[in-house]
């Protein structure tokens, strides 16, 4: 009896170590399985961190490089800018000496203009109507703001060559003149900027404008012979030869 309660108890040992085994081994397989999922996860883990490093590594010296290449052509860019300033300084320098130049040249072309205005109006008078019409231009032209400096410098000194030209010709005109309230119709010759004589075309009377009473004198009928003479030299009716003429006073 003693040997059946044994022997059972035995077995009951025998199948409770049995069934312990059994737990343990899959207490323990399951615990490798966990262990080899941790292991794969934190390796996948590990792999994505380092392609996440790797990413990071890459944009950061990209960043690096651009802020560097930034660097640079800032450097760049400030000294193209402190040209452009240097440069935009030199202009308004130039612009401001150009217009006080402007200022200074366009008082100069006044001051001869009206020097020359004064000279004509009291020169002797011949082809007057065409000298103020000159004068008129001139005057408009010099005035207005589309025509440069150089182009009214040119305009002035064109009409100057011009009142120049007149001290270097001779030529014969018909006018009418005011003599001792007079109106004449005459010849008039004149000899460079010289003088001017008068002479009635039937030559009767002859005479010249007279620069010291501003005006026209009469001569004596004996010299229209020496001035029809001359006017038929001008006209290059007859030779030139030398004459003799009675020259009045002759003033600059």
């Amino acid at each position: 009896m003693r040997r059946m309660i044994f022997a059972a108890l035995s077995l009951t040992l025998l199948l409770g170590a049995s069934l312990l085994a059994q737990t343990d081994s899959g207490r323990l397989k399951s615990t490798v399985e966990e262990t080899v999922k941790i292991q794969k996860e934190t390796q996948q883990q590990q792999d994505q961190w380092e392609n996440d490093k790797a990413a990071l590594v890459a944009r950061y010296r990209a960043a690096q490089a651009n802020v560097e290449f930034l660097l640079e052509r800032e450097a760049v860019e400030e000294k193209r800018l402190a040209a452009m300033n240097e440069s935009i300084a030199e202009m308004n320098r130039r612009l401001e000496e150009s217009d006080r130049l402007s200022d200074c040249i366009q008082d100069s072309l006044n001051a001869i203009y009206i020097r020359l205005e004064d000279w004509i109006r009291g020169d002797l008078p011949f082809a007057m109507i065409e000298r103020n019409t000159r004068l008129e231009y001139l005057k408009k032209d010099l005035v207005r703001p589309d025509i440069s400096d150089a182009d009214k410098l040119r305009r002035l000194l064109e009409v100057l060559q011009i009142e120049m030209n007149y001290g270097g010709t001779v030529e014969v005109t018909q006018q009418r003149i005011e003599l001792n309230n007079e109106d004449l119709f005459v010849d008039l010759l004149r000899i460079g900027r010289v003088s001017v004589f008068w002479r009635t075309p039937d030559g009767k009377r002859c005479g010249e404008y007279d620069r010291g009473v501003g005006g026209w004198v009469e001569f004596p009928r004996k010299h229209s012979h020496e001035i029809g003479d001359a006017m038929e030299m001008a006209t290059r009716i007859r030779p030139v030869e030398l004459i003799s003429l009675p020259l009045g006073r002759i003033q600059p």
